[in-house]
C-alpha cells in the first residue's frame, strides 16, 4: 500500500462503484497502520500478508502486485500458487532469471500474468497504434523532477522502461545495436541517461530519461514514410503531420496536412485494470503480458550494462569519486 498500491485500490473501488463486475475484498501491507488507512478509505479489509489474505478470502481471483521490485517474484508466486491471476508492476523483476521464473509459473499454473506497463494504456498511445506503418526514427524524452521514490533502481528501470516497452511494441523488430551514456547525479544510481537503439528493420530510436530535471516532460515523436507523429503522454494527445499530393498538384509542392486522431479520455491506470480484469474473466492473453514485460526488462538491463561499460571506458568511476 505504497503510493502506487493505493492507486490500484482506488481504481478497483471506483470500478465496483461504477457497476463493474468486480469487488475489492482486501489490501495487504506489512505496515498495519498503512493497510488499515487504505482499507478504511476504500471499504475493504486490511491484511498483513498474502497468506493471511488467502486464508480469510480464498475466493480471491485477481490481485495487483505493487511491492518493491525485489519482492515481485516472491509475492506473485504466493498468489499464483493460491490460484490468483496477477498484474505485476513494472519492471517485471530485478533480473531476467526471476522474470523467466515468473513466466514459467504463470504457464504451469495456467494463471493470467500481466505486466504493469501503464503507458500502453495511455489514450494517446492507443490512438497512435492504428496509424503506425513503418516507423524509422524516434525521439523520446521522459524528464521528471527528483523524488526519493524508486531510488532502489536507476532511471532506466524506473522511467525509461515505459518508453522502451512502447517503442518495442511500435517497431516490432529485434534490437541490433545499443549505445548508451548515463550519469549518477543525486543518487548512487544512474539518474540521467541518453540511449540510441538501432533495430534490425533499420529504425533508429533516441531516448533521454532524467529524474533530475526542473520540468516534467513525457513526449514521443517518430517519423515514418510521409508522416511525422508527435505524442504527448501528459496531455494525452497526438498530432499527425502527413505529406500528400492534392489532385493536379506537382510533387515538388507537397501539402502538409495536420490531423488529431480521436482520443478516448481515460485515466491510464483505470484502462489498465479494466483490461486486466477482462483478461481474467475471458482467460485471454493480456495486452501487456509477462513476456512483454520480460522483453522490456531484457532491453533495459542491456542498456544498464552498456552505460556501465561506457562509464568504465571514460573512467567515470574515478571522476565520481
Amino acid at each position: 500500500m505504497g503510493a502506487f498500491g493505493r492507486n490500484h485500490a482506488r481504481i478497483y473501488h471506483q470500478l465496483a462503484q461504477q457497476g463493474q463486475a468486480v469487488r475489492l475484498v482486501g489490501v495487504v501491507d506489512e505496515d498495519p497502520a498503512r493497510a488499515d488507512a487504505v482499507a478504511g478509505e476504500f471499504g475493504c479489509r486490511a491484511f498483513g500478508s498474502v497468506e493471511q489474505l488467502m486464508t480469510t478470502h480464498s475466493e480471491v481471483q485477481a490481485a495487483s502486485v505493487a511491492v518493491p521490485t525485489r519482492q515481485h517474484l516472491e509475492i506473485a508466486r504466493a498468489l499464483m500458487e493460491s490460484g490468483v491471476d496477477v498484474l505485476v508492476e513494472k519492471p517485471l523483476a530485478p533480473s531476467l532469471q526471476e522474470g523467466d521464473e515468473m513466466i514459467r509459473l504463470a504457464q504451469s499454473l495456467h494463471r493470467i500474468g500481466q505486466t504493469g506497463h501503464l503507458e500502453r494504456f495511455n489514450p494517446a498511445v492507443r490512438a497512435t497504434v492504428p496509424i503506425i506503418t513503418q516507423p524509422m526514427f524516434f525521439e523520446v524524452h521522459r524528464l521528471s523532477v527528483f523524488t526519493p521514490r524508486s531510488l532502489d533502481v536507476d532511471v532506466i528501470l524506473d522511467l525509461m522502461i515505459h518508453d522502451l516497452d512502447v517503442v518495442l511494441s511500435f517497431v516490432n523488430s529485434p534490437v541490433k545495436e545499443i549505445r548508451a551514456v548515463g550519469l549518477p547525479i543525486l543518487s548512487a544510481k544512474t539518474d540521467i541517461a541518453n540511449v540510441r537503439l538501432e533495430f534490425e528493420s533499420g529504425c533508429v530510436a533516441n531516448f533521454t530519461a532524467s529524474r533530475v530535471s526542473t520540468e516534467r516532460v513525457r513526449k514521443l515523436r517518430f517519423f515514418q514514410p510521409r508522416q511525422y507523429v508527435s505524442l504527448d503522454y501528459g496531455r494525452q494527445d497526438v498530432l499527425v503531420f502527413s505529406v500528400g499530393e492534392a489532385a493536379g498538384t506537382p510533387s515538388v509542392n507537397p501539402q502538409i496536412k495536420v490531423a488529431k486522431p480521436p482520443i478516448t479520455a481515460e485515466e491510464p491506470l483505470q484502462a489498465e485494470l479494466r483490461s486486466f480484469l477482462e483478461s481474467v474473466r475471458t482467460r485471454s492473453r493480456p495486452l501487456v503480458s509477462f513476456e512483454d514485460g520480460h522483453r522490456a526488462l531484457a532491453l533495459a538491463l542491456e542498456i544498464v550494462t552498456a552505460i556501465k561499460e561506457h562509464g568504465h571506458k571514460i573512467h567515470l568511476d574515478q571522476l565520481h569519486n
